[in-house]
């Protein structure tokens, strides 16, 4: 298994120190990352800012921190929620392309995307058939250069292990893979073990964080008296201390023949802030705690 730091968790999108990408590899070197997953967005790594002088630029300072890159992350939702005659889908299909070009110059394998949220006024059907027609175009043209296409379990489409496994039946792809991540299943109440286990045969990847449960209540003055809401609040903490029972899930993963890439993110705000001493700190934490379980 080896184990890569996500580029995002540097790029300032939610209060913390950004990096610039160059700089994000050589802390990702210097903490002793196998390898990294860049961001296929600005600050990071957007397709148009992607010149062949940029991209030899970037290949070069790999190869001098000697460090790898292992994932490109896409950010896409191929739910149509647009305008008809906007040709959403395509532009996503043209963006997931360029992220697989510029995989394959930077040595990665992987492609990292969504699949769609719910849009009201779109049938659930029509954008799950959707999704299924863009990823399988994805995965042909990714298939040109030699790239797979992961798909993480982040959107409303496909969420549940199960749909996951049936939206991967329909896309019918051989370079279509998962992403298959603890947080999304922890936090809807599937068993992680057991599903680490089912799907570690179908993953490219894993991408972790960790996170603790915030209860919410909203006051009702005329009762004097709160009322709970739903759902809780949730909130990125130091690996090790959220309510994710990540040492069943990677056992749920080994067991099930997972050995590819293991991703830690900061990608949301974080307890202690987001100071470049901070983002170290929980960098090091995942890394230290990996290791200790023999990962």
């Amino acid at each position: 298994m080896k184990h890569c730091l996500f580029s995002i968790s540097y790029a300032g999108l939610w209060g913390q120190h950004c990096l610039a990408l160059t700089e994000f590899i050589s802390k990702a070197a210097s903490l002793g990352y196998d390898g990294v997953m860049i961001a296929g967005k600005r600050p990071h790594l957007s397709p148009l800012d992607s010149t062949p002088a940029r991209i030899g630029e970037i290949k070069a300072h790999l190869e001098q921190e000697g460090i790898a890159c292992e994932v490109i992350a896409g950010y896409t939702d191929f739910s149509g929620a647009m305008a008809a005659e906007v040709p959403v889908l395509e532009m996503q299909v043209a963006y997931v392309e360029a992220l697989a070009r510029i995989g394959a110059e930077l040595g990665a394998g992987t492609v990292r995307v969504f699949t769609a949220y719910e849009a009201e006024g779109h049938p659930v059907g029509v954008v799950w058939n959707r999704v299924v027609s863009s990823l399988q175009e994805c995965c042909d043209r990714a298939a040109e250069y030699g790239v797979t296409i992961a798909v993480q379990n982040h959107h409303d489409i496909g969420v549940h292990s199960d749909s996951l496994l049936e939206l991967l039946n329909d896309i019918d792809r051989s370079n279509c893979k998962l992403g298959f991540d603890a947080w999304s299943p922890a936090l809807r109440g599937e068993d992680v073990y057991e599903a680490a286990k089912r799907m570690a045969p179908h993953a490219a990847i894993t991408t972790s964080a960790d996170y603790v449960r915030l209860p919410r209540f909203q006051y009702q003055p005329d009762l004097i008296n709160y009322q709970p809401a739903e759902p809780t609040m949730v909130r990125a903490v130091p690996f090790g201390d959220g309510f994710i029972d990540y040492a069943g899930f990677f056992k749920g993963l080994k067991e099930g023949g997972f050995d590819g890439v293991s991703t830690f993110e900061m990608c949301s705000p974080l307890r202690g802030g987001g100071s470049l001493e901070n983002l170290d700190f929980c960098s090091k934490r995942y890394l230290e705690w990996v290791r200790s379980q023999g990962l």
